[in-house]
């Protein structure tokens, strides 16, 4: 009977540097990544947190590459779709917002650092400047927001968009959304009383709402110019927000699995969505987009634990969708510092990263002794072998809890088969809110945390 060959440490960080690109700054250091990429329609990069500056401004980077390398004209964020409809408004010069900050300005849920950041707005700044570069018949780059959150911004969307092209339609609108008014705008109260019964649900209103919208708008705007479609996909999509955010708050109280679920695919059929709109005016299949999400959404979920759970996410459904058409991108880093909270619509806050935990990835990778490099992976199958796992994989989204690192913060995965390449910063920095609170201010006190919990 064969044994197979043991695979140790030195051998798998020696098997790392063969493959790696270090990234040192310069201007090329992404033609690896670039070349992998080739004529994908779909680039989805992630982040290990939701708050780290070096994540969010490598990313930054390499988006700029894409939309003047490759013709990119769409990017899409872990967001909600009315309050990236600004920026996207801002963007493509078609309101007149004064700047990038006031463009931000409709992020104000909690987190909102996450979009009003000082790495967003240099982003959204220089998408202006290279949209206004453009000649008068150019593609303009778009920014929009995939989430489902935003259940009462939506509403107000929906009925404001009636109120000006049929005032009628507007007024059975607000009849089917007045099931929500004892709530006031609190989704979670709903979503508890509706979910265990204890009122009745809005399903049934919020799924006429959006069929009536369809019908009564979707003919009358078609051969009225593309501003007339552009403002009824915006409503027709709002009025999608609204129902898959009722069900999506009914199903909170339901378990992780199905409230996740739901999420993931609607972000993703928000995706396909936008594109196919898009393609209309441009050319079908002529579409390139941009996805900027956490890596526990981007990544394939088939290959961690939470597939094992029974959870999909946005990276599995694109895959599965569009196959070699997408790339999967994601983030790892070992230590440094991190904007978070501690609790959920909690102050900000700027604490520091633990090092990667024995058994990680992310001390893994701090041993190949490279400060910074990219590892692309698809295609590869020494690397593929080397780095199979499962092995942990660390998660900081909006909360930190360094305290329980280890129940609260990693997952087993394995990272071939999550990702088609891996971007390591060893020592990240936090990400500066636009909006600073004097906890972020100060940082975290010196502590000294025992390890392995």
């Amino acid at each position: 009977m064969a044994v197979s060959p043991v695979i140790t440490t030195d051998i798998v960080t020696d098997t790392i540097r063969e493959f790696a690109h270090p990234l040192t700054g310069a201007a090329t250091d992404y033609d690896p990544l670039l070349n992998l990429i080739g004529d994908a329609h779909f680039v989805l990069i992630g982040e290990a947190s939701h708050g780290t500056h070096d994540f969010y401004q490598q990313r930054a980077e390499i988006t700029k590459r894409l939309i003047k390398e490759k013709g990119f004209s769409v990017v899409a964020i872990e967001g909600d779709w009315p309050d990236a409809y600004r920026v996207n408004r801002y963007v493509r010069g078609l309101d007149n917002i004064a700047s990038a900050n006031d463009a931000l300005s409709d992020f104000k849920r909690f987190p909102s650092w996450m979009w009003r950041n000082t790495v967003v707005l240099d982003f959204v700044q220089w998408l202006r400047k290279y949209n206004d570069s453009l000649p008068q018949n150019g593609r303009k780059v778009g920014f929009y927001g995939l989430d489902l959150y935003s259940l009462y911004t939506s509403i107000e969307a929906v009925l404001n968009y009636l109120d000006k092209t049929d005032p009628e339609a507007a007024r059975r609108a607000r009849k089917r959304y007045a099931c929500f008014d004892q709530f006031g705008e609190d989704t979670q109260a709903y979503g508890y009383a509706a979910g265990f019964g204890f009122v009745p649900s809005c399903e049934q209103e919020v799924i006429r709402e959006l069929v009536d919208l369809q019908k009564t708008m979707g003919q009358k705007v078609k051969h009225k110019g593309r501003q007339a479609e552009d403002e009824y996909f915006f409503a027709e999509q709002n009025a999608r927000v609204v129902k898959d955010a009722e069900e999506y708050y009914r199903t909170m109280f339901e378990g992780r699995v199905s409230s996740w679920n739901l999420r993931d695919r609607h972000m993703a059929g928000t995706l396909n969505d936008l594109v196919s709109f898009l393609d209309r005016f441009n050319g079908a299949g002529s579409t390139r987009a941009v996805v900027w999400e956490h890596n526990s959404h981007l990544g394939d979920a088939r290959a961690t634990s939470m597939g094992t759970d029974g959870e999909w996410n946005v990276g599995q459904l694109v895959r599965e969708k569009y196959g070699r058409d997408s790339v999967l991108i994601g983030f790892t880093t070992y230590t440094g510092t991190v904007t978070c909270a501690s609790d959920w619509d909690q102050p900000t806050e700027r604490k520091r990263v633990r090092p990667g935990l024995r058994g990680s990835y992310e001390l893994l990778f701090h041993e190949t002794n490279m400060p910074r490099f990219l590892l692309p992976m698809r295609g590869n199958d020494t690397l593929s072998t080397a780095l199979h796992g499962p092995r942990l994989e660390r998660a900081i989204g909006v909360i930190y809890l360094p305290q329980t690192e280890r129940i609260s913060h990693y997952f087993n995965a394995r990272l071939p088969e999550q990702f088609d390449a891996i971007i390591h910063l060893d020592e990240t920095h936090a990400l500066e809110p636009l909006d600073r609170s004097s906890q972020w201010e100060a940082g975290e006190v010196e502590e000294t945390f025992p390890t392995g919990l």
